[in-house]
């Protein structure tokens, strides 16, 4: 292990106290060659709205947005990042699934605490920011591009794209990424192509063995994905499948939208909601629910479903009869992320128990052995 590796290790327990086993199972960042060129050289890299961004040299410290570009990071070998805005939506249990992995965010700071403050930034001194700054001018009453500027020019650039969703009223003529495209911009971020590329062709392989799987579009079921809180939920939020990453999974599998069957309109257009007699005029074949994601299965089935066999409308869903009411994965989602939730759907929706990707191919791209 380089001493490279070493100082970004001891940067990231300083800023954040965030470290994973990643950093015991094998080196952190790019290897021995391209660290000789990277360090030493600067080198630019691209992605909208930001455009071309200049490094002097690969960053260390790091803050995320969110939970898709942390899990890039992650797969990347890159430690966590200090900082994203929620670390309770950065589902970091999909790890326990990949030997060798795991990431502790006992320490991670949550960038929105009521608002986000620039001297939160300030706090974390990363070298890059990997979000984009229009997502903290328009998604609370909070920045301006006055202190968009400030926190570029003192701390660090900003580098990202809001990928997960297409729904915000500020997302006119913006440029969106695959998850993958995605992927790829943070991997010339970080210099890190052969791991990309790595993931790509597992990536790929992994959609030929869907491809197999999935059944015809007349057998594929059809699903309603909503937003329900707490143990007993009354009222929900629903989301139309569409683009960004967050649907990726559902896209891929090709499920029938139940919702976008009816006149519901997307929780991201109008805040809206629906109560169980909607839901049962509805009567979904699957019932995918969001917000649930830091509960285990069993956890669940004991609360959430538990609570919906006992309710007077709710029991009367097929969906709730036929014990097809799920946990709807997570809202963010990288390339570790999208293969554990997506396997997870299949055998959701579609009755398989069968391994669809190879957990230790993961754990060797992200250690460094592939």
């Amino acid at each position: 292990m380089t001493d490279d590796s070493s100082r970004t290790r001891r940067n990231v327990l300083k800023a954040g106290g965030t470290v994973g086993t990643i950093a015991l199972a094998g080196c952190v960042g790019t290897s021995s060659e391209e660290e000789s060129t990277a360090t030493e050289t600067s080198y630019s890299a691209s992605i909208e709205p930001m455009g071309t961004v200049e490094f002097d040299s690969v960053p260390e410290t790091w803050v995320a947005n969110n939970g898709s570009w942390a899990d890039m990071g992650i797969a990347l070998g890159r430690e966590p990042p200090a900082g994203v805005w929620l670390p309770s939506r950065y589902h970091t249990q999909y790890y326990d699934e990949i030997p060798d992995v795991s990431v502790d965010k006992s320490g991670m700071t949550a960038l929105y605490q009521d608002g986000v403050s620039k001297e939160r930034f300030y706090a974390l001194d990363g070298d890059v920011h990997v979000m984009d700054p229009n997502f903290l001018q328009h998604r609370f009453n909070g920045w301006e591009q006055s202190d968009v500027d400030e926190v570029r020019e003192n701390v660090a650039p900003f580098f990202g794209n809001s990928i997960f969703s297409t729904g915000y009223s500020w997302h006119e003529d913006y440029q969106y990424y695959s998850l993958y495209e995605a992927f790829e911009k943070l991997a010339a971020l970080f210099q890190e192509r052969e791991r990309y590329e790595a993931f790509a062709t597992l990536h790929d392989d992994f959609q030929s063995t869907l491809d197999d799987v999935v059944p015809g579009e007349g057998e594929r079921p059809a699903v309603a994905i909503m937003w329900a809180a707490g143990d007993q939920p009354e009222e929900f939020s629903p989301y139309l499948i569409s683009e960004g990453t967050s649907f990726k999974q559902w896209r891929d599998l090709g499920v029938r939208d139940a919702l976008a069957e009816t006149d519901v309109q997307d929780f991201h257009e109008t805040r809206g909601r629906i109560d169980y007699e909607t839901l049962l005029e509805i009567d979904p074949e699957n019932i995918m629910f969001r917000g649930q994601e830091a509960k285990t299965a069993r956890k669940f089935q004991d609360t959430v479903v538990a609570f919906m066999e006992d309710h007077d409308v709710a029991s009367q869903l097929t969906a709730v009869e036929n014990g097809d009411v799920y946990r709807g994965g997570p809202l963010y989602q990288g390339p570790i992320t999208n293969l554990v939730v997506t396997e997870r759907a299949v055998q959701q929706v579609y009755d398989t128990d069968e391994t669809l990707f190879d957990r230790q191919r993961v754990a060797d791209i992200v250690t460094g052995e592939f």
